[in-house]
């Protein structure tokens, strides 16, 4: 089937509006670059065309992106859902560890990226065995304090001049675009595989809860590598709006870019929202133009949205829930639910259209409304599979029901309540971090008995990742001693930001694991949301 395939949602508008300057990327300095839907739909053509030709990027092969923010990295999306290859965003906190991980697991040869992070994957190659064959500088030219190996590395520019405007094979619903690392339950990332359909069905999903605009101009900051700006990235050029985008979240920047560009819509995570208000020359005015704020990808505290729904009373404020298994939504609060307040706040949504939630027991059997158990999900926006892991991937999806490993109950307004998390898993600033990643690099010092680690509540980050440690007997160490030793194995959003040290052992489970839910108690109790 053909009618769940990313050309035929983008072509249709991009035709119709080729004039229309559609794509402005902005820095400090100013206007980097501007462009037609006509001069995207060229661009992206020619790149599909050099991607195969110059670079032997096959359909169903894997190319990686390790880049800020720009119109490149909107091209190469697109030219992944024009089919012609598998995109993997990758995450630009990684550690070079992780960076070959990902590349190797995916087999990932080609790479795209800009000049601030040719020299991480340098060392990904170098000390950590990545395996690269070719490298495609975004923003820079190869010689410019970038060095190729025998030929391997050129020009972004270079590589679409080689290429020719003509249309791909359009690809089937079923085909896979889309290969998105997140965090592991063992430690080590995992791929949740994407098709068509599922990238698409989140577009239409976004869009029927935020409408379809042709005016709106969307402010892009988060991370593009983010599954939770995958629906802008591909669904506000397909709907005819402007994207704006700045290389990465800065404060300042931002302010004057909405501004200044009269920016409309936006997505945020809420630390962000956080860091604005502590921002030089902050305003509500210089906010005036915003008629709507996405947020999500981590919990929002309610004194934090109770001060932004006072200071921005006409717009509207929008909370989504979901996973990059979902592609990324599942649920939606309204602009109505928000403007209603009170315990609607501590809320995650009702299911979008075309997404099915039920509430389990361990059994897998269906709860009444208001029992809590384990949150399930199914609809077409759901992963394939987790990449070569059939036995993760079993585990993730029973006849046809996403396992989401969060906790939760539905109320009788049809609103998902999360109350916990069955996986070990902390959502801090956005990012997910496996406490198990953190727990093995810090059992690894060697003044450390037993550790445990949570994520406690933070009024910026959703969730801090704090560390519980018992020292072995007549040793000693501080925090910062064991927070500088994880710095040294663990990308920094993993880090812990506090650690604190026990006596006695740690509370154990009849399975001789740390009861991590009496740990977190403490932290959490007499607080709307029982999780992050």
């Amino acid at each position: 089937m053909k009618e769940l395939v990313y050309p035929r949602f983008l072509l249709p508008r991009a035709e119709r509006l080729a004039d229309k300057v559609a794509f402005v990327d902005l820095t400090r300095d100013g206007v980097r670059y501007e462009g037609t839907f006509a001069t995207h739909i060229d661009r992206l053509l020619r790149l599909a065309s050099a991607m195969r030709s110059e670079l032997g990027v096959e359909p169903g092969d894997r190319f990686a992106v390790l880049a800020m923010n720009g119109h490149e990295f909107l091209e190469l999306y697109h030219a992944a859902m024009f089919g012609a290859g598998i995109i993997n965003p990758l995450n630009i906190r990684f550690t070079p560890a992780e960076l070959a991980y990902v590349l190797n697991d995916s087999d990932a040869r080609v790479v795209f990226t800009d000049p601030v992070f040719a020299t991480l994957l340098d060392r990904a190659r170098d000390e950590e065995g990545a395996k690269i064959d070719k490298l495609v500088i975004i923003g820079g030219e190869v010689g410019d304090g970038i060095t190729g190996r025998d030929g391997d590395t050129l020009g972004y520019e270079e590589l679409l001049a080689a290429g020719e405007p003509v249309m791909p094979p359009e690809p089937e619903e079923d085909d896979a675009a889309v290969l998105m690392y997140t965090g592991g339950t063992t430690g080590l990332p995992k791929g949740a595989l994407l098709q068509q359909r599922a990238e698409v069905l989140n577009v239409y999903h976004v869009l029927f809860e935020i409408g379809l605009r042709e005016e709106r101009r969307f402010l892009f900051q988060s991370p593009m590598f983010h599954a939770a700006v995958v629906a802008g990235v591909l669904g506000i050029p397909a709907s005819g709006a402007t994207s704006v985008t700045i290389p990465l979240f800065d404060p300042e920047l931002v302010l004057r870019v909405i501004e200044g560009q009269r920016i409309d819509t936006t997505m945020m995570v809420p630390v962000m929202l956080s860091m604005l208000e502590r921002a030089e020359g902050f305003s509500v005015e210089s906010l005036q133009s915003l008629r709507q704020l996405v947020y999500g990808a981590a919990p929002i505290s309610q004194t934090l949205i109770a001060r932004w729904l006072e200071m921005l009373p006409d717009t509207d404020f929008l909370q989504g829930y979901g996973m990059t298994e979902a592609a990324s939504v599942l649920t939606i609060l309204s602009g109505e639910d928000h403007r209603r307040g009170g315990t609607v706040l501590t809320a995650a949504g009702r299911p979008v259209v075309g997404v099915e939630l039920r509430i389990t027991d361990s059994l897998g059997n269906a709860l009444p409304q208001g029992d809590p158990g384990e949150v399930c999900a199914r609809g077409g926006n759901l992963m394939r599979e987790y990449w070569n892991k059939p036995e993760e991937t079993e585990a993730a999806m029973r006849d046809g029901w996403y396992r989401t490993g969060d906790m939760g109950f539905l109320d009788d307004q049809g609103l998902l309540h999360l109350t916990d998390r069955m996986k070990d898993m902390i959502v801090t600033g956005g990012e997910n971090v496996y406490s198990t990643e953190v727990e093995n690099a810090i059992a690894n010092h060697p003044a450390v008995q037993e550790v445990a680690v949570i994520g406690i509540p933070s009024e910026s980050w959703g969730e801090a990742v704090h560390a519980i440690v018992v020292l072995k007997l007549g040793m000693t160490a501080t925090a910062e001693d064991l927070i500088g030793y994880a710095r040294q194995i663990l990308a920094g959003f993993k880090v812990p930001k506090s650690v604190e040290f026990q006596d006695g052992p740690l509370p154990l489970s009849g399975a001789f694991k740390p009861l991590k839910r009496e740990l977190r108690r403490r932290y959490w109790e007499n607080r709307d949301r029982q999780v992050g």
